[in-house]
């Protein structure tokens, strides 16, 4: 009687609509008067794969809250992704599951993969630190019987180059896409001499090695490159004197590349002249940013605030955006195998929605997803990257990172 019941209730709602616009489109839309489909729903399965003992998400190193460093995991944002393509995906009798798996160690990574190939899991949403995420490249597809794996948090130019994989697809935006961003705008303001203050670690390294390539691209000029250095070590105080690094006259922009974020965190409002920062503070490139206000962006860092109790950061947008992209190419082509589908999306043949302005594709030559990269501040967005002006000669997209003719990446189909 109840199922009587409830089709005597939905019934008028089809009727009308098969009145209004035929009835081709009737079964789309039992779904929004309220009938389920009777057939079983084929799930497909994605994996969450994060490290445990990630240094990123310790409680003291999220108390710190620096710009754009990650919030908190990234699986609140997969599962938002998964409720915006259930519709979509139910009516083509699919449905999605998330799989959140906690990586102890890079040894247990073989017993992980065998836990997922028993799972028939081959989409993977990977964040992971780069030598990790390396290691899971090279074991995953043949483990799983081939895999389709996106990087959400790392932004090494080695992954997309050197150390690329067919298998492997990037939602993250990579270091040099972020320093062209950045370079762009310092070239659109006519703002050309920098100042480089670079820290000790690898990481602050590669940023300011990609930081010099974007001068070179774009027309600036850095005068000096300086290191600084956090220490208790009374010898080395002028390693982390922010005016004494900063009393050189000539320059127009202060660039510091920290990784970490501490020292980054000190150094606007304390140079020796008044200049702006830009770099780990002040000035920021970022794939996604909270006061976003354009393109539906409101509506996502609402529902994400909702959801996961804080603000969308990149690392979050870019796993929710990964998540979507696997959504999509399994809605274009269901009985496509996971082989078909990197083919798909590398060609550009599945365009997303990452609610930044223009649909998003992937480059075949790297994996990367082309996007605009966001330009803030703590407080908002001032430009967004590629800048007006700024040429190319088939995708202005390209004009961030390292585009198809500068690619080291061997391993592109």
């Amino acid at each position: 009687m109840r199922g009587a019941a409830r089709l005597a209730t939905v019934s008028p709602c089809l009727s009308a609509l098969k009145g209004a616009i035929g009835a081709g489109l009737v079964c789309s839309l039992a779904l929004a008067c309220g009938l389920a489909s009777a057939a079983p729903l084929q799930n497909v399965t994605v994996a969450v794969l994060s490290l445990a003992s990630d240094a990123r998400y310790t409680p003291k190193q999220l108390e710190r809250a620096y710009p754009d460093h990650p919030g908190g995991r990234v699986g609140d944002a997969a599962r938002m992704a998964v409720d915006d393509a259930a519709l979509e995906l139910q009516e083509l009798g699919l449905a999605f599951k998330l799989k959140d798996v906690p990586l102890a160690d890079a040894q247990a990574l073989p017993k992980v993969l065998a836990e997922l190939k028993a799972a028939r899991v081959q989409h993977i949403v990977a964040d992971l630190p780069p030598e990790l995420l390396t290691a899971l490249v090279k074991s995953a597809p043949a483990a799983l019987g081939g895999a389709m794996i996106l990087n959400v948090s790392a932004d090494s130019d080695a992954l997309r180059n050197e150390a690329c994989s067919v298998a492997l697809l990037h939602t993250y935006p990579s270091r040099q896409m972020y320093t062209d961003a950045l370079a762009q705008y310092l070239a659109a303001r006519n703002w050309r001499k920098l100042l480089l203050l670079q820290g000790p670690i690898l990481e602050d390294q590669l940023q300011g090695a990609a930081m010099v390539l974007s001068a070179k691209r774009y027309g600036l000029k850095i005068l000096q490159t300086k290191p600084f250095k956090l220490s208790g070590d009374p010898r080395e105080r002028d390693l982390f004197n922010t005016r004494l690094l900063t009393n050189e006259r000539d320059h127009e922009v202060v660039a510091v590349m920290d990784s970490q974020g501490e020292f980054a965190r000190t150094l606007p409002y304390a140079t020796q002249w008044p200049r702006p920062v830009m770099g780990s503070n002040g000035l920021m490139a970022m794939a996604w940013h909270p006061q976003w206000d354009r393109n539906g962006g409101p509506q996502i860092s609402r529902r994400f605030q909702k959801l996961a109790k804080r603000s969308m950061q990149s690392q979050d947008w870019a796993a929710w955006i990964a998540v979507k992209a696997i959504a999509a190419v399994v809605a274009a082509d269901p009985k496509a195998d996971v082989a078909k589908q990197l083919k798909q999306l590398r060609a550009g043949d599945v365009v997303v929605d990452g609610n930044k302005g223009p649909g998003l594709t992937f480059r075949a030559w790297d994996g990367q997803l082309r996007q605009p990269i966001m330009l803030g501040h703590g407080d908002g967005v001032v430009g967004i990257a590629p800048l007006d002006g700024i040429l190319h000669p088939t995708e202005v997209m390209d004009t961030l990172g390292t585009d198809q003719k500068e690619s080291k990446c061997q391993q592109r189909s």
